[in-house]
C-alpha cells in the first residue's frame, strides 16, 4: 500500500509544504539522507499554541506534536517532487515542546508524533529521537519538531 493510501485510510490528507518563515531552507538533501527544519504546530485552524504545564494538557500537546509530524511528511513529499513513496525510513526525531520548568513529560508529548509516524509507516516510521524542554518557542506555539529522513 502506498503511503499516500495509509495516509487516506488513516483521514490525513497532507497540506502543502509550509514556506519558510525565516532565512533557512525547509529541507536540506545530502544523500540519501533529508534534512526537514522543524516544523510548528499548526493546522487547517491555524497555530495550536500553549504551555505545557501551564495551559495546555499532555493529550493536546501530543495532538499538536502529531500535527507537526504531517507537516515533516508533507516536507519529505515536497523534496521529493511530490513522489512521499521515494521515502525510505524516518531516521531521527527532534521535539521541542513549550512548556513550565517543572513539567517533565516532553517524551509522552512528541509520542504524539511518534506514534502517528509508526502507523503511518509502519517500521518505516520507527526512529531515534529527541524530546526537549524549551521555555518558549516561536509564535507560542506548543510543539516544534524538526527530523532526519532517509529517502531514495
Amino acid at each position: 500500500m502506498s503511503i499516500e493510501a495509509k495516509l487516506a485510510d488513516l483521514g490525513v490528507t497532507l497540506p502543502d509544504a509550509p514556506a519558510p518563515a525565516a532565512n533557512y531552507v525547509p529541507y536540506v538533501q545530502s544523500g540519501e539522507l533529508l534534512f526537514v527544519s522543524g516544523q510548528i504546530s499548526n493546522d487547517e485552524n491555524g497555530l495550536i499554541t500553549g504551555k505545557l504545564g501551564h495551559d495546555m494538557e499532555i493529550e493536546a500537546g501530543a495532538k499538536a506534536a502529531r500535527r507537526c509530524a504531517i507537516n515533516l511528511l508533507a516536507q519529505v513529499k515536497a523534496a521529493c517532487a511530490g513522489d512521499i513513496d521515494r521515502l525510505v525510513q524516518v531516521v531521527k526525531l527532534t521535539g521541542f515542546v513549550n512548556s513550565t520548568a517543572e513539567f517533565t513529560d516532553q517524551p509522552k508529548v512528541i509520542n504524539g508524533a511518534s506514534d502517528f509516524l509508526v502507523e503511518a509507516l509502519g517500521d518505516a516510521g520507527r526512529h531515534s529521537r529527541s524530546a526537549v524542554s524549551a521555555a518558549s518557542l516561536p509564535l507560542g506555539v506548543a510543539v516544534e519538531i524538526e527530523g532526519i529522513f532517509r529517502i531514495r
